[in-house]
């Protein structure tokens, strides 16, 4: 692992009555006028820009005026269940008189709105169906739609094919033509911006005469909580929408099922980061999918019973911590399946398989095998039938999506079928094609990238001096965001004196530090460390990648190393 600066402009923004040290953390990150950190909901790009948006209404308006029964198709992933709920929700408040949800359980259908699942939501009989992170890709389960008589309206933010579906109206910015500039919506976001759509649209109508008009800003709590754990793209837009959805959790204002995992993960509420929506919500959320049916996730989020909402979040926890189990499991035989390559021997595109690992875990594998060994990665599990599903993840510089296409282009029928985006994708091919996959997943690896490439580095803001370990600072930072994908927390370098160390919980190193000065010492922690290197008592200075953090205990705040990477010097 290297440690890299992270680049800055020639010539810093100017942004207003801001510390210097946040320019600069700002630029670094691409912010180039003041207007792109005013995070009101104003500043939203308006909905008119998105393709297809007023055919989608169009739809929704007859559905509402006529008493239409009207069934959304969800994802089994967290943008999957909270978009689904924002549908449910966002509708009834519009005043939709009947409308469920199906989301097909992935070990059966696999995911999108198939011609089977078309026949599943058949038996709800409704009449128009409505796909939410999901449907660009689903050519054969429009059509079958379509044959039984139903509208369809596809909502999704995933890249389209070479062929679209011949839905009524599809609403997804990464479909050709459309000029929306944010590509970066999750799914979420995208039905998020029909409701508003939508709700312009009545207003124009006159509903709202003689009633208040719905506040469809009470869902963006769901709107952050998916668009955070997808790990979209945190662009101007997309911040401002993950921010007022923060503003509304931290005040107490979240829905009962986003409280009530916030309770059972024993996280308060008023403090939360978009950090936590990723790494304590998020798998809660998703660990529903995963193993069983996602409908209990949804579920949690939809109910307005607190009572309720604790007791499903507590099934939740329950999952999260069996799927933990499941994965380490998993990683210690893809792990052994690696011991005896040499890093130097090792493919620059991984493809790993075992007829025994969990479907619904395998993305999170790659991920861990990834984040390991620095190079695009695919798991495998055995889907049945004599089929693999693959789960893909990918490392900056490298479009796995694509990477997959070029594939399939040069080896036809080598991929039964496959979609995702940038960092992530999945994909679907025959057991007895894996060894040919894997020499052409690598080969177009090596076609894009060097070996180089593939070392693992760290993007540093730089090195903070001994007066900027501060509380001050330490707020300031948590709350300059929100950080996530494409707009990364803060991170600095330093070499510290390692005072104290001591292993808490198996894998986490609790450390002591002092400044390289040695006039300030520090309390930090590493989570995952390597149990073959620390402790040890031979090693007096490090060199850490860290962010500035705050601990809290017994109601006293102090500063905490958040430690991402850690070496002796």
């Amino acid at each position: 692992m290297r440690i890299e600066p992270r680049l800055l402009p020639d010539t810093l923004p100017f942004l207003g009555d801001i510390p210097p040290l946040l320019t600069r953390l700002y630029a670094a990150r691409g912010v180039q006028s003041e207007a792109e950190l005013d995070k009101s909901l104003a500043r939203l790009i308006p909905f008119q820009q998105l393709k297809g948006i007023e055919a989608a209404v169009d739809l929704l308006v007859t559905a509402l005026e006529q008493r239409q029964r009207i069934l959304i198709v969800g994802d089994f992933d967290a943008d999957g269940a909270t978009a689904s709920t924002v549908g449910m929700l966002g509708l009834r408040l519009l005043g939709a008189a009947h409308v469920d949800y199906l989301v097909p359980n992935r070990f059966e259908y696999g995911y999108g709105l198939t011609p089977e699942i078309v026949e599943v939501a058949l038996t709800r009989e409704p009449q128009l169906l409505i796909t939410v992170d999901n449907g660009i890709s689903s050519v054969e389960g429009v059509a079958a739609a379509k044959k039984a008589g139903l509208k369809v309206l596809v909502t999704d933010h995933h890249l389209p094919g070479d062929e679209l579906p011949l839905a009524d109206a599809i609403v997804n910015p990464n479909q050709p033509g459309c000029e929306f500039p944010s590509k970066a919506l999750a799914g979420v976001g995208v039905i998020f911006y029909v409701l508003m759509a939508l709700r312009a649209r009545l207003r124009s109508l006159g509903w709202y005469e003689s009633k208040p008009q719905p506040n469809i800003g009470e869902l963006l709590d769901l709107v952050a909580l998916g668009s955070v754990a997808d790990v979209v793209p945190l662009d101007a837009n997309n911040r401002i929408l993950v921010h007022q959805g923060l503003e509304r959790i931290r005040a107490g204002r979240a829905r009962p099922g986003i409280k009530a995992i916030l309770e059972v993960a024993k996280r308060d509420h008023s403090r939360i980061t978009s950090t936590d929506l990723g790494f304590i919500l998020g798998p809660r959320l998703n660990a529903a999918g995963r193993l069983d049916d996602m409908s209990l996730g949804i579920e949690c989020l939809l109910t307005e019973d607190a009572g309720a909402a604790r007791e499903m979040a507590a099934q939740l926890d329950g999952m999260n911590q069996d799927r933990k189990s499941i994965e380490q499991g998993m990683q210690r035989e893809a792990l052994a399946q690696l011991k005896d390559l040499p890093v130097e021997s090792m493919p620059f595109g991984l493809c790993l398989f075992d007829p025994e690992w969990h479907q619904g875990v395998i993305g999170i594998l790659a991920s861990r095998m990834k984040e390991r060994y620095f190079r695009p990665t695919i798991a495998f599990a055995d889907a049945g039938d004599g089929l693999l599903k693959g789960s893909g993840r990918s490392v900056q510089g490298f479009h796995i999506r694509d990477a997959l296409s070029v594939v399939a282009a040069q080896h036809p029928n080598l991929i039964s079928k496959y979609g995702g985006h940038a960092m992530a994708a999945g994909l679907t091919l025959p057991e007895a094609n894996f060894p040919l996959f894997a020499q052409a997943f690598d080969a177009e690896v090596r076609r894009q990238m060097r070996e180089e490439d593939l070392t693992g580095r760290l993007l540093s803001d730089g090195t903070l001096a001994v007066e900027e370990f501060h509380l001050e600072l330490a707020r300031a930072l948590r709350h300059a965001g929100p950080w996530g994908q494409h707009f990364p927390e803060p991170l600095f370098h330093g070499v510290f004196q390692l005072v104290e160390q001591r292993v808490v919980g198996e894998r986490h190193l609790k450390v002591v530090l002092k400044s390289e000065c040695g006039s300030v010492k520090l309390d930090g922690i590493a989570f995952g460390i390597d149990r073959d290197i620390w402790p040890n008592p031979t090693i007096k200075w490090v060199e850490l990648a860290y962010k500035l953090d705050l601990n809290e205990f017994r109601g006293n705040e102090t500063v905490q190393l958040m430690i991402a990477h850690i070496e002796p010097r």
